[in-house]
């Protein structure tokens, strides 16, 4: 059978959703995740390669920001704006990432180069608070009757909920080109020896500033899609540390070297956030991130293949006999 088939089954079925009579609620948390699986997939794009960063929330940031002050302020569409926030990320990826790659500041060093520029954006959004609100976030200014698609605003949630659907079905597409491309290949191999890889041909430099670029620009788009869906913004929400180590979260509890395993660490964040909202409230201020960082331990030293990595290791297991002797081996007598 065509190994494709079962994937246009599944997004067939996924696309029917909306049309099954689901609630406002539930249709919310459908686009969430959706949303969410994109960005987390943009992270993966990179991080799979060993490259860990700590600081997309910069690059998530760019894309909320640059494209809702273009709304607000000049009354640019989005549709426009998102291409300019794109290039602003790819720009900031580039001067960032080509001195580190450049002289090679990898593993931890390059985590906090990262973490660092999460910050330099998150302080310049609220250091800019007559342009952003500041530390108050600020509001899409919405469309009269609700709707434009000039503004990419939809009264509808179903209407978004497609959109959102063909963003992560793209964030999906490039993953997969990525997987299969011979760029895979050299960034594997630099994350092993660089010296190696340099020494068969490959532009080390060329090759982590291309996955670096890309990521960028992808985590911006998720960046963008989200303002204009919550229609409010605000720094920590979209560019604070917390989002960052969020986005790292996810992907390694739902495995981060699977196509899908991104967008089910999208499906279990969420589905742990509503637990606690519903549980505890806003009684305990940053419980979320305690619990997040507790299980990122555990799921690190018992599952650091996530959910869905440990899940085709037991569908594989599963599917040999135990006890059956190998082809060619029959038992002695």
């Amino acid at each position: 059978m065509d190994k494709r088939i079962p994937a246009v089954i599944g997004i067939a079925a996924l696309a029917a959703v909306p049309q099954l009579g689901l609630g406002n609620y539930h249709l919310h948390l459908l686009i969430t995740v959706l949303i969410w699986g994109f960005v987390y997939t943009s992270w993966s794009v990179m991080g799979r390669f060993g490259m860990v960063s700590l600081g997309h929330g910069a690059f998530l940031g760019v894309g909320a920001y640059v494209v809702t002050m273009l709304w607000n302020s000049y009354g640019l569409t989005p549709w426009l704006g998102i291409p300019a926030a794109v290039a602003m990320s790819m720009v900031m990826a580039l001067l960032v990432g080509y001195p580190c790659f450049r002289f090679r500041i990898v593993g931890h060093y390059f985590a906090l180069v990262t973490l660092a520029l999460g910050e330099v954006v998150r302080l310049t959004i609220v250091g800019l608070r007559d342009q952003t609100g500041g530390s108050l976030g600020m509001t899409v200014t919405a469309v009269p009757d609700g709707t434009s698609l000039l503004a990419l605003q939809f009264g509808e949630r179903t209407v978004f909920f497609y959109v959102a659907l063909l963003v992560w079905l793209f964030g999906l597409w490039v993953w997969r080109v990525v997987d299969r491309s011979m760029l895979r290949y050299a960034l594997e191999a630099s994350s092993e020896d660089e010296d190696a890889a340099a020494s068969v041909g490959v532009n080390v430099t060329r090759a982590k500033l291309a996955i670096t670029m890309l990521s960028a620009a992808m985590t911006t788009l998720g960046g963008a899609l989200y303002a204009q869906y919550q229609m409010y913004i605000n720094p920590e929400t979209v560019s604070g540390i917390g989002i960052s180590l969020q986005i790292v979260f996810a992907v390694i509890a739902g495995g981060l070297f699977t196509q899908l395993g991104p967008t089910v660490g999208a499906m279990f964040t969420l589905l742990l956030a509503e637990t606690l909202r519903v549980s505890f409230g806003h009684d305990i201020h940053g419980l979320d991130g305690t619990v997040y960082g507790l299980l990122l331990v555990l799921f690190i030293i018992y599952m650091p293949k996530g959910i869905t990595g440990s899940l085709a290791a037991l569908l594989t297991r599963g599917r040999a006999e135990p006890g059956a002797p190998a082809a060619g081996l029959a038992p002695s007598r």
